[in-house]
């Protein structure tokens, strides 16, 4: 017979064997897919590491997706670890790319155009993770459905202004806004879409709350409210104050990813599902990968941008489903959850006991 037994002690390197196990067996599983849809799995992640890692241009497309989630990872590692489950990174990054055009498009341009679309764009984020931090303080409302139901929002925010107050003047066919000024488009590495100032926020910003978690009294206050909150509270700590601050902090980065996306790539606002690849809901994949380390980020996000930019080069080269790319992240995040049982419980073997 097998039974779970809670484990006394868990390590950071148990933790890392047992998610890189999980990690393993859902491209197993993910293999098992593509052998059912008539597609040799080896040959598949051929493609994927051949598109990818092994070619210039595919390496730049893997940079330029990291970088969104280089900065909603580390911002969600941090509600994770403070037990706030913000899952509306999406609608976040959507609501600052919007803050972002706005700026861009109806306030004077000028040097300081592309600060204060970043400042605007990370505000807008903040507020929108803040009304969640909110409701469930003043209203044990769950922050799981509130922050999801406030995608939707987002979502239909920018369908409204892109299709109607701040549609294109010249607009045929497709619904985008006008072009931003050359003085609100972010640099980007030549020959590629890497915007370089929101790279450099990515790196700066993992780096940077990794310190904040580790060598801080705020940090430390992080964790002991998420880890033991009888303990923060006999210790005097505000949970509720922090939480309002970390849903500030994760979803103004979310906010900073958004801005990115429009003003590095678009350089105008689009439709939602053109801003976004779904970067908000992959980035909770990198945020669990990384373990509640927002340094960790910058392994974990672009691994999961190798599946991103890889399941492009599947989609084109071997003619598989175009949601390849949701179903990769959906059995990885499935087992990922799933792991969590043998990362807090030993496995025991025992005899059953004899029959009299």
């Amino acid at each position: 017979m097998i039974r779970l037994e809670p484990s006394a002690q868990v390590t950071g390197s148990r933790a890392l064997r047992v998610s890189s196990l999980a990690v393993v067996v859902a491209l197993l599983i993910v293999g098992l897919i593509f052998a059912l849809s008539g597609v040799n799995p080896l040959a598949a992640y051929w493609e994927m590491l051949r598109s990818t890692l092994l070619d210039a241009r595919g390496l730049a497309e893997v940079a330029r997706r990291a970088i969104p989630l280089v900065l909603i990872g580390a911002g969600l590692t941090l509600a994770f670890r403070a037990r706030f489950f913000n899952i509306g990174a999406e609608g976040q990054l959507l609501v600052g790319a919007a803050a972002g055009a706005g700026a861009a498009l109806f306030l004077p341009t000028g040097a300081w155009s592309v600060g204060l679309m970043f400042f605007v764009g990370a505000v807008a984020g903040g507020a929108l993770a803040w009304l969640a931090a909110w409701l469930r303080e003043r209203f044990n409302v769950n922050e799981i459905l509130s922050t999801l139901m406030l995608n939707y929002c987002a979502f239909y925010l920018i369908l409204y202004l892109v299709n109607g107050p701040w549609k294109g003047k010249n607009v045929r066919g497709f619904i985008y806004s006008d072009e931003f000024a050359p003085v609100a488009q972010l640099p980007v590495l030549p020959g590629t879409l890497v915007h370089i100032p929101t790279l450099v926020l990515a790196v700066l910003f993992a780096i940077g709350l990794q310190v904040v978690l580790s060598r801080t009294t705020f940090g430390f206050s992080l964790r002991v409210v998420g880890e033991n909150p009888n303990a923060a509270r006999y210790l005097g700590l505000n949970g509720s104050r922090l939480t309002a601050v970390i849903a500030l902090v994760t979803g103004g980065l979310a906010g900073l990813a958004g801005v990115g996306e429009v003003a590095g790539i678009h350089h105008r606002l689009l439709e939602p599902s053109q801003i976004s690849l779904g970067y908000g809901f992959t980035a909770v994949i990198v945020a669990w990968l990384a373990r509640g380390n927002p340094g960790l980020t910058l392994v974990t996000a672009p691994l999961m941008a190798v599946i991103l930019a890889g399941g492009d080069a599947l989609k084109i080269g071997l003619n598989l489903p175009f949601r390849i790319v949701d179903v990769f992240s959906g059995v990885m995040l499935m087992c990922l959850i799933a792991s969590e049982l043998f990362v807090n419980n030993n496995l025991r073997w025992t005899r059953g006991a004899k029959k009299a």
